[in-house]
């Protein structure tokens, strides 16, 4: 069975599965190269943040390039908000604060991340773009 079949087959909670695990894995592992540490909330956020865009993979890249980034990165960024808005301002854990970053709304988002978020995304569907040619 090739690797197109198994995942398309009724495997596919499987494939969910573990999208949702090494998603949130790699969103954990940002966090820790960058701020040093990172919160459970996070890793679930990134888990469902890539299997976001994985279960919408087809549509994003059917759009252009940037188009699909940039839907990407405003999928990601509401994500987000709304955990930041549950976990910051209504739990109080305190997970994050963009509030001294420019162009912050709330305190739980900024036009830097959703950049970072955007240009993560261009990488990511670039190379799924690359790679569905050579499969």
């Amino acid at each position: 069975m090739s690797m197109r079949e198994w995942i398309s087959s009724e495997n596919s909670i499987w494939v969910e599965i573990a999208v949702f695990v090494l998603g949130g894995a790699a969103y954990g592992m940002i966090e820790i190269l960058f701020r040093g540490y990172t919160h459970w909330t996070m890793v679930l956020t990134g888990g469902a943040c890539i299997l976001t865009l994985y279960i919408l993979l087809g549509w994003l890249s059917a759009l252009p390039l940037v188009l699909g980034a940039l839907a990407g990165a405003a999928i990601i960024t509401a994500y987000e908000f709304a955990v930041g808005c549950i976990v910051n301002l209504k739990l109080g854990w305190h997970v994050w604060d963009y509030s001294s970053m420019e162009g912050n709304i709330l305190g739980q988002i900024c036009p830097l991340f959703s950049a970072a978020w955007f240009l993560l995304c261009f990488l990511f569907l670039g190379a799924v773009r690359i790679l569905s040619l050579r499969f």
